[in-house]
């Protein structure tokens, strides 16, 4: 490990549509949000913390000696929330934030530290994040998959729904495979963050953009925040949005167990 700080900051909303009460959900016998808390502090993390708009999940947490926030219900963006709990723990504007999302209960902790040494090592970008290769033709086109291309130094040109780059030649010949040279990037959301970026984020006004593809991450590069970007060999483990998602993490738990 390097000696980079950073501090781990765990978005966690009580609302979900698709399963509610998600971050209470247990997963061998432990609340969702907590599982996630362990992992980030397996990451080497200099603090962790939940930030939350539920009583309930703050007494969750403390149950379990996780430190918890509760912040405001209203935030549009979970990085609004995030701009509200920096400044609650008092952080430096040149600290280092790494948003682990309060859904990914199977996150590789080394991971979240890899992203914030990414970011470290980029003195010039505000922001990090990951990404990793397409292999599937259906996964390319996918408007649900968010993409990113990338400049000659590894930081983000852009961030699409539409499939980037678009192969003009080759797709003329053949829509049905990707070029063997093209190699396109599925962006993972998983963000590192100077502080100084969450505290003007909120002031600034939504990009055009950013309203068109639905990804706040526009709004950054809309407003000259430079994004680096860590390149990962492959996926990582799918977060939990349904039922069948929480049941895949517990047996997961459960085999490791």
């Amino acid at each position: 490990m390097s000696n980079v700080n950073f501090h781990a900051v765990i978005p966690a909303r009580m609302a979900s549509t698709r399963l509610p009460e998600k971050p209470l959900k247990l997963i061998a016998g432990v609340p969702m949000v907590v599982r996630v808390a362990a992992r980030a502090e397996s990451s080497g993390a200099q603090s962790v913390v939940v930030a939350t708009d539920d009583a309930r999940i703050v007494e969750a947490c403390s149950t379990h000696g996780v430190k918890a926030l509760l912040t405001n219900a209203n935030h549009p963006t979970g990085t609004d929330r995030l701009s509200e709990a920096v400044t609650i723990m008092g952080l430096d504007d040149e600290d280092i934030v790494v948003n682990v999302q309060g859904d990914e209960p199977l996150i590789p902790p080394e991971v979240v530290r890899e992203v914030a040494e990414l970011l470290a090592d980029n003195p010039d970008c505000d922001m990090a994040t990951a990404a990793h290769e397409i292999h599937d033709i259906e996964e390319f086109l996918n408007p649900n998959v968010v993409k990113v291309a990338l400049d000659h130094a590894g930081k983000a040109i852009t961030f699409s729904r539409a499939p980037i780059p678009w192969p003009r030649d080759a797709f003329r010949e053949d829509k049905s495979v990707l070029p063997a040279d093209l190699h396109p990037l599925r962006h993972i959301g998983l963000y590192a963050y100077k502080v100084k970026f969450l505290k003007q984020f909120p002031h600034w006004e939504q990009a055009p953009i950013e309203k068109m593809e639905s990804l706040e991450q526009l709004r950054a590069l809309w407003y000259g925040v430079k994004i680096a970007v860590k390149v990962l060999p492959g996926a990582l483990p799918a977060g939990v949005d349904t039922q069948e998602d929480l049941e895949r993490a517990c047996a997961a738990y459960e085999q490791n167990l």
